[in-house]
């Protein structure tokens, strides 16, 4: 591992995608901690304490903003809006068929469905944004405006373009990682979130009682314990058999080579957690704009937390397993290119027959790692539920599949750039 590291800095094009990288993630951490011009910060933290206390929906909306909730800072809407589109987007896709004809046009298409969920986004984050200031003006917070000298409709305002000029701060950093950077940018900047909870969450789970570091460190030994399972299912395959037919080129003999083709266990990855956090983030989204409405926070609280978070938890990280797969792996086009290049799967016939042939060994594994994807991401919230070990709530199954989901893809995405260089990557 450190041998791979010293090899990525040696190149300079590497070298400078992974500083680029690191810089934008530290300029976002930073961003997470200037609070919004015209909100009074003193008092908040303790407001906000209060408020999580009563409603569970305002712990989640500040889990996924990376504490920056908590301090009403100009990044306070995190990664969400953009998220949220896309999700909108995939979606769109199957059923309006334009927009799926633009994903088939290659990059021009994937431009012009980039700025529509730019726009999307924009949106999105300007509603967001007017539901946190109904939270931050409301009897939960208690902040007022009356007595700054400035009239409240320009400070309200001022916070809603600050907290939206934030989310698309955030989303073109997301995309500037993604394009010039190391890694997915969105999965970057999760990954950012999760791990900026990490050291306060240790320091309250030590200080909770005398016997809190046993806790702490059976917790950190569990998930040392569950990470290697996540890395082999992560990398899990079943390999279909596959055999070209001999052909005459000219006059050499070509083909007859038997090869396989890999089919990954979990090939949508991390993308169902955070699509199904996404969704389950919703409610309490949309609570924000009736903070005093006790029936509506009962509904965002039940679906954030509770057994009604978990059985939701399950059921869409199966959904999304499923519908992200069929978007990013087409059977049909896959056993197309096989017949073109007179390849074929043995005792299965070309064409039709390949293709359904594909779609049920996809359909059988993707089930498996949709159900452990759901299982490690729901355990840990049913054990915090009876212990509240912050630790665990912060480490949680959905935060260790999502971080160590995204370390993996960035260092594969480091080692195909080492292996380009001719350089001893970090897998052997």
């Amino acid at each position: 591992m450190l041998k791979g590291i010293v090899n990525a800095f040696r190149i300079k094009e590497l070298r400078d995608k992974i500083l680029l990288t690191l810089g934008i993630l530290l300029l976002y951490r930073l961003g997470a901690h200037v609070p919004v011009s015209g909100i009074p910060f003193e008092g908040m933290l303790a407001a906000y304490q209060s408020a999580s206390a009563n409603a569970g929906f305002i712990s989640v909306l500040d889990l996924f903003s990376g504490g920056a909730l908590s301090r009403v800072s100009v990044f306070c809407l995190g990664i969400m809006p953009y998220i949220t589109s896309q999700i909108i987007m995939q979606m769109m896709q199957a059923v309006i068929p334009s927009l799926a004809d633009l994903a088939q046009e290659g990059e021009a298409g994937q431009r012009r469905l980039t700025q529509y969920t730019r726009y999307l986004t924009i949106v999105l984050a300007t509603i967001s944004a007017i539901g946190y200031l109904f939270l931050f003006t409301s009897p939960t917070f208690g902040i007022s405006f009356a007595n700054c000298g400035v009239p409240e409709i320009l400070m309200d305002i001022v916070i809603v373009v600050t907290m939206v000029t934030g989310a698309v701060l955030i989303m073109w950093l997301g995309e500037v990682i993604t394009q010039r950077g190391v890694g997915n940018g969105m999965s970057l900047i999760i990954f950012a979130n999760i791990l900026s909870g990490l050291p306060s969450a240790l320091h309250t789970t030590i200080a909770s009682s005398d016997m809190g570091w046993v806790m702490a460190l059976v917790t950190i030994l569990v998930i040392c314990l569950v990470i290697p399972f996540i890395v082999y299912i992560e990398r899990g395959q079943r390999r279909i058999p596959v055999q070209y037919a001999k052909r005459v080129v000219g006059r050499k003999m070509m083909g007859g080579q038997s090869t396989y083709l890999p089919i990954k266990v979990n090939t949508a990855g991390v993308v169902p957690i955070i699509f199904a956090s996404a969704i389950l983030y919703l409610p309490a989204q949309l609570a924000v704009f009736f903070p005093s409405v006790g029936w509506i926070n009962a509904i965002a609280t039940a679906m954030s937390t509770g057994w009604v978070n978990w059985l939701l938890s399950i059921l869409l990280i199966v959904f999304f397993a499923y519908f992200y797969t069929a978007m990013v792996f087409n059977p049909d086009e896959t056993a197309d290119n096989l017949r073109k290049q007179g390849g074929f799967i043995p005792g299965v016939r070309p064409g039709s027959a390949t293709a359904a042939y594909i779609k049920g060994v996809l359909n059988h594994i993707t089930l498996p790692g949709a159900i452990f994807m759901a299982v490690i991401a729901i355990v840990p919230s049913i054990i915090f539920a009876f212990t509240a070990n912050d630790l665990m709530r912060a480490l949680g199954g959905t935060s260790v599949l999502i971080m160590v989901s995204v370390a993996m893809d960035t260092i594969s995405q480091l080692e195909s750039q080492l292996k380009m260089h001719n350089y001893d990557g970090f897998f052997k």
